[in-house]
């Protein structure tokens, strides 16, 4: 599953691991809710964009 990077702050989403408390790990980024946030700064979900390390 590909990982997905906040343009706004640099929070990476990593399916493999979810987010502790909130997402279980296995959780594409496509399946969180539109009205998900990141847990860093509170950016609306079209402010991430695919990540390539």
């Amino acid at each position: 599953m590909d990982k997905w990077i906040c343009v706004i702050c640099g929070y990476i989403y990593d399916p493999a691991k979810g987010i502790p408390g909130a997402v279980a790990p296995g959780t594409a980024f496509a399946d969180l809710p539109e009205d998900w946030v990141c847990p860093e700064c509170g950016s609306p979900k079209d402010s991430f964009e695919p990540y390539t390390e």
